[in-house]
């Protein structure tokens, strides 16, 4: 499966060390204006070789538009766009064309396929997230419309951890502040001290050729009372699927998630109050979902994503011969891939709210002025 959503449909092509990577956005509401550097902008959070701390790769990540959008604005025709591949080295995987590296997806592609790329891992390399950035963006500036904005930032990095009183409280103007500044820190954790403290243990392992693993918090705000569908369509369940589709993605939270579960069901009750003549939760432990459908509180949830497979130390695997080797893999590689997972994790979730937006508006989606509720 290539193609990501029900009404706004992202396809995705290409792999790691081919001409190019890219996709097509199906669904895009017609008679939207788009200001490409909006998408740069997205595509340079993500780029490799922009700090020390990331791959060294180096990508441009321009953005080649072909189809479905003319003079700036959007057609409602799909949207197809190419980004080429130009900081590939192929030669550094010529030693492993017969092993199957562990934690990666060597072995179970030659298993399922009868045949693989080995170059860099080809359709399986987090390269090709860059096409969910890029369509990811379109879908965000289109959300900002429906007055919804969404906040990613790194909120632990191996055993250092954000201390986020707010996390089940309702936001605040001065709190917004706050995880908007992640942007300026690298990691891009809102707390600087402590990401600094998370930059530290990452060059560590960088420099000692091993990996550390990372948690991604979203926060989404704006959000109406009645996106998703009840059981098998549920809001949850389909960031669920969008958040485990991201390379080294392990885990995945709404809301005070796995705590919940050592808790009484007095201590996590969203308790219904009314303010200003609305109804909402005096807390917000269940992350803005009940029954599967946003509540009109901020959706929450947590991504967790694995250290990076590809490490200098030597590792016991076997080879296509099932001959028994050790490895020590070389190469350009993140010693935290949650670093750059970030703007994933943005753009699956901006993909994953428009599509219920725009299914759930139709033919309004493409107006100007629609609003849900």
């Amino acid at each position: 499966m290539n193609t990501f959503g029900r009404t706004l449909r992202l396809t995705t092509f290409g792999e790691s060390h081919g001409e190019a990577i890219g996709g097509v956005l199906d669904g895009f509401p017609s008679g939207f204006a788009i200001d490409p550097s909006v998408i740069e902008d997205a595509l340079e959070r993500r780029r490799p070789g922009k700090s020390r701390l990331t791959s060294t790769r180096e990508e441009m990540d321009h953005v080649h538009i072909l189809s479905g959008i003319h003079e700036g604005v959007t057609l409602g025709t799909p949207i197809t766009f190419l980004i080429k591949n130009e900081g590939f080295r192929s030669q550094d995987y010529d030693a492993l064309r017969n092993v199957y590296r562990p934690g990666h997806a060597d072995y179970t592609y030659a298993m399922k396929y009868g045949v693989r790329d080995v170059r860099g891992g080809g359709r399986a390399s987090a390269r090709e997230t860059a096409v969910r950035v890029a369509a990811g963006a379109l879908a965000y500036e289109w959300l900002k419309t429906m007055g919804v904005e969404i906040f990613t930032y790194i909120s632990s990095i191996g055993h250092l951890e954000l201390e986020d009183t707010l996390w089940n409280q309702p936001s605040t103007p001065e709190y917004l502040d706050y995880l908007r500044s992640s942007r300026n820190h690298i990691p891009s954790c809102p707390d600087q001290a402590l990401s600094e403290q998370m930059a530290e243990i990452i060059e560590q392992m960088r420099e000692g050729g091993d990996s550390v693993g990372g948690v991604i918090s979203c926060r989404v705000v704006g959000l109406p009372v009645g996106l998703g569908e009840p059981l098998y369509d549920k809001c949850s369940a389909r960031l669920a699927s969008a958040m485990m589709s991201i390379n080294a993605v392990k885990g995945f939270e709404i809301g005070d998630g796995f705590r919940m579960s050592k808790c009484r069901g007095s201590e996590v009750s969203d308790e219904f109050y009314l303010r200003d003549n609305n109804i909402r939760t005096k807390a917000n432990h269940s992350g803005g979902i009940l029954g599967g459908i946003t509540t009109g509180e901020d959706l929450t949830f947590r991504v967790a994503c694995k250290p990076t497979s590809s490490i200098r130390k030597v590792q016991q695997t076997v080879t296509t011969q099932a001959t028994p080797i050790q490895l020590e893999i070389q190469g350009r590689h993140d010693p935290c891939v949650a670093l750059r997972a970030v703007p994933v994790v943005e753009a699956m979730t901006a993909l994953t709210l428009a599509d219920f937006y725009i299914s759930l508006l139709g033919s309004k989606a493409s107006a100007s002025q629609c609003n849900l509720i």
